[in-house]
């Protein structure tokens, strides 16, 4: 086991512990660096869909892992992003302006979502997204003169300071590189007073007002937020998809949402990169196993949105702490052997007793 000994107030404000975490992140930035050169075409695509679906999961995990309010309705959020982002494109306003934007109109609507969602919790916050995200899609379809509705809307080629991005990996290293800055701002902002305070919020509600927390102003900051790094994600999956239609947008990428931050890990920014990959590469292991399944279960209608609910229902029952949890556990275990006991790990009921007032 490493034990830290910690001389100066610097190592509490490093996001990296040590040195074997700076050689393995460093690694891991290099490799993801030099993957255009090691990987074709198709899985420097599919890498760059698992880093945007990986921008979303830390939108979604500031909200549901950090201040516990649950959300349903992120894919609204996404297409915002996306359609603000190619309506602008095409209206000629330069690449990164058009992101911005698109970043900001989602905080906007999220930051309405929000104020308006104040007083609802748990399943009834849940209902309340996911109308929202039926809303946005029916308004989407039916605003033919502005999104083209069911035709579909063409994205704009994009450039970069005079640059065209016509190529597979310029949009691999442009989505690379808001990835590690939308982590190191979500990071800072989790160890600042806000989000300490957002971290409260999810603990205990009634102890974050008890000391002066305001809920309606931090609730609300935490959507925003929530939505406008989910709007960035939109943008680039924009050029991912290449053609919108509200088809694009549907419940079903909620759910994959949803369940990416589940499986990862709730509470965890870590957990959003596993998760991540688990989503991204899950789709290609669903078609493996249709070629292997019977017929009347491989065509079956409904299947990958069955198969997504019951992952996430056996994660919630047997691993509630996703990957990133299981992952704790097989490093603990090592760095415990033969002391490491089952019950190491064991959740513990500690209810405050604020709580037991409900």
């Amino acid at each position: 086991m490493r034990f830290l000994f910690k001389t100066h107030y610097n190592q509490d404000i490093d996001h990296l512990k040590h040195g074997g975490d700076r050689f393995w992140y460093g690694l891991l930035l290099v490799l993801a660096a030099a993957a255009p050169a090691a990987l074709g075409t198709f899985y420097l695509g599919e890498l760059n869909l698992v880093m945007i679906y990986a921008i979303a999961g830390v939108g979604l995990m500031l909200l549901v892992g950090y201040t516990g309010q649950v959300s349903l309705g992120h894919a609204a959020f996404l297409a915002i992003g996306a359609y603000t982002h190619s309506l602008l494109l095409g209206a000629g306003l330069p690449f990164l302006l058009s992101i911005v934007a698109a970043v900001l109109v989602s905080a906007l609507v999220g930051a309405g979502g929000g104020w308006i969602a104040l007083r609802m919790t748990g399943i009834y916050l849940a209902i309340a997204t996911l109308a929202f995200a039926m809303l946005t899609e029916q308004t989407i379809s039916r605003a033919e003169w502005l999104t083209g509705g069911f035709r579909g809307l063409a994205v704009p080629q994009a450039s970069l300071f005079g640059m065209p991005l016509t190529q597979g990996w310029q949009h691999y290293y442009v989505t690379l590189t808001l990835l590690v800055v939308t982590l190191l701002a979500a990071l800072n902002i989790l160890r600042s007073s806000t989000g300490r305070a957002m971290v409260a919020i999810r603990d205990s509600e009634i102890s974050a007002e008890s000391v002066g927390i305001n809920l309606a102003v931090y609730k609300t900051f935490a959507f925003a937020l929530s939505a406008g790094i989910t709007g960035l994600a939109g943008a680039l999956f924009a050029h991912r998809l290449g053609y919108l239609s509200p088809d694009a947008f549907t419940f079903l990428i909620s759910l994959q949402l949803l369940l990416m931050v589940v499986v990862g890990g709730v509470g965890s920014m870590r957990g959003v990169i596993y998760g991540a990959l688990f989503i991204g590469f899950l789709p290609q292991l669903l078609a493996i196993a249709r070629d292997t399944l019977p017929p009347q279960i491989a065509q079956a209608p409904g299947l990958e949105p069955g198969i997504f609910g019951l992952i996430l229902v056996l994660v919630i029952l047997f691993e509630p702490q996703g990957i990133f949890g299981r992952w704790l556990k097989i490093k603990s275990y090592f760095q415990l052997f033969p002391l490491y006991r089952r019950a190491t790990h064991r959740r513990q009921k500690t209810y405050l007793r604020t709580e037991r007032l409900r």
